[in-house]
């Protein structure tokens, strides 16, 4: 496909680039007579304010998944995709109040350092590893191409000058700059990416309503096709499998969110390098309210593009260009990029910034934690115990480069995926639910054991095996069950659970452990503001649900 972008395209996009990079490389310059520490490196020196946070997590979270993959899923099923994003504004206000006062009070760099801190080196370093293996081999390679796929479908550039170009966006500064680089140009990424969803959102609702505006064409969709408004999908929805109805609400999505929001380095890194408890909540918070309004800017876009093109009158209006790239149920993820392309000019350059704004941010986060996860819990632990904070930083930015070159590799041979977004869900719950078993004992339950916790991490992944991988035609047997992905998760994360609670109290017959955690009602106590600004959250969570519940 040739590219059809314009003069002002151009020149909004590369103006967005230099911004970025020029923000980056400032806030990443060694001040006058201080090099670099590790505390500057990893955690932006402690200095974040609440904004920055909010805005970050915000930046780090929504990426080409989400724009394009969630697009997809909306496409191909709805509006019940929103409830990753509805949900997980609820869990981070769970996250604000019951984890970050734990992890903050313990100072840590990493996640895998409150596994030491609680349990044991052993099982800091078997969850060390398997993270930076999901984040490479996982992450960065479905960003990465997702990302490039984007950039073939819009401006005809391929496959892999695509990926080369976005690694070498995101390394230009967080390579060098660290989480402060990242952080800081966040504020930046997030400013457009919302500004460009919402431009895609507004266009082409006001496409769908023949120019009458934004509510009309929400006002079309809605009453055309009322099906795709449902949140709760029944048995009979071909894509139950991926939302289970009732299942999603009580059932594995806490687990996704719970794991994603809570135990992910990439995501919680940003709340540690808060200047206090306070104000990463605040940031915390702030982020929960963005959530609110992300289906706006990725789901709904998905439902519009399903309904155009569908509707004869309005593929005649648009012109010989819309039978480009046509996105269809099996290709879901054509959707997005499908839209760009009717786009006038000059906002046309802005949404595609707000599209490479999500993936070059979420680059950057992922290549920073993945750094900071192998430098301070691999390489100070057994390559050089006695580093100092040059040779620490200088470790950083070497591991993020092979990283970034690894995932590069990986993603120029990844092929076709439809529906990105469950495709990463799905592997990644695989593994999340014996991880999130682990951290939920070990935080709040003192008769947790280290040997518990590493039976339980290493049990959990034949028990998600066995409701993943029943041979075909064997689901209606006894031996093998056939279960949606995200009831799988829901039922190994309880059985994961209840191994690690026997093994604990067979171990010690009952007894608290020794690295048991003192919980006190003094260190959940939150601010007013964070009060009613969570009782906010919930309150339009149970409007949303309740006009949209099927």
């Amino acid at each position: 496909m040739t590219s059809n972008f314009e003069f002002w395209d151009y020149f909004v996009f590369i103006a967005y680039a230099i911004l970025i990079l020029g923000v980056g490389l400032w806030v990443s310059r060694d001040k006058k007579g201080h090099q670099k520490n590790a505390e500057d490196y990893f955690l932006a020196s402690k200095s974040l304010p609440w904004w920055a946070i909010g805005a970050s997590l915000i930046a780090a979270n929504i990426s080409a998944e989400q724009f394009i993959g969630m697009s997809g899923s909306g496409f191909a099923s709805g509006l019940a995709i929103a409830s990753y994003e509805w949900m997980g504004a609820i869990t981070l206000i769970i996250v604000g109040k019951f984890f970050l006062p734990i992890f903050i009070e313990k100072e840590l760099y990493t996640i895998p350092e409150f596994l030491e801190k609680r349990f044991s080196t052993n099982l800091k370093t078997i969850l060390a590893i398997f993270w930076i293996a999901l984040y490479v081999f996982v992450n960065l390679t479905t960003v990465l191409y997702l990302g490039a796929l984007a950039l073939e479908t819009i401006m005809g550039i391929p496959m892999m000058y695509g990926v080369l170009g976005l690694a070498l966006f995101s390394a230009a500064y967080s390579l060098y700059g660290g989480l402060s680089a990242v952080a800081w140009t966040d504020v930046i990424q997030v400013i457009f990416l919302v500004l460009g969803g919402l431009i895609t959102t507004y266009l082409a609702l006001n496409t769908l309503s023949d120019g009458a505006g934004f509510m009309a064409g929400l006002t079309t969709i809605y009453d055309t096709v009322p099906e795709r408004f449902a949140m709760i999908l029944d048995k009979s929805n071909p894509e139950y499998n991926n939302l289970p109805g009732l299942g999603v609400i009580v059932g594995g999505m806490w687990v996704a969110n719970l794991y994603y929001w809570g135990f992910n380095q990439y995501i919680i890194q940003r709340t540690l390098a808060a200047k206090s408890l306070k104000e990463a909540q605040k940031g915390i918070l702030f982020a929960a309210f963005l959530k609110l309004i992300i289906p706006l800017i990725v789901v709904i876009p998905g439902i519009a593009a399903y309904l155009m093109i569908n509707d004869p009158e309005i593929m005649g209006r648009l012109g010989d260009a819309a039978l480009n790239n046509i996105p269809s149920l099996e290709q879901a993820d054509k959707a997005y990029p499908w839209l760009l392309q009717f786009l006038p000019t000059g906002l046309k350059g802005v949404a595609f910034a707000a599209l490479a704004a999500a993936i070059v941010s979420s680059l950057a986060s992922m290549l920073n934690s993945t750094s900071t996860i192998f430098t301070m819990d691999i390489y100070k632990q057994y390559i050089n115990k006695n580093a100092n904070d040059k040779a620490t930083v200088s470790m950083g930015r070497k591991s993020a480069g092979v990283a970034l070159l690894v995932a590069c590799i990986m993603a120029t041979q990844l092929g076709d995926i439809d529906q990105a977004f469950q495709f990463i869900q799905e592997y990644t719950g695989v593994v999340s639910p014996g991880i999130l078993a682990v951290f939920i004992l070990g935080l709040f339950w003192k008769k947790t054991t280290n040997k518990a916790a590493i039976v339980g991490a290493l049990v959990s992944i034949p028990i998600a095996m066995y409701f993943k991988v029943a041979p075909k035609g064997w689901s209606t047997s006894y031996i093998f069950v056939d279960v949606p992905f995200m009831d799988q998760m829901g039922y190994t994360a309880i059985l994961t659970m209840i191994v690690i609670a026997l093994v604990s109290y067979f171990q010690h017959n009952g007894a608290d452990d020794e690295k048991g955690i003192d919980i006190t009602k003094d260190l959940f106590k939150t601010s007013p503001l964070f009060n009613i600004g969570a009782f906010s959250v919930m309150l339009i969570l149970v409007v949303l649900y309740s006009v949209f519940w099927n």
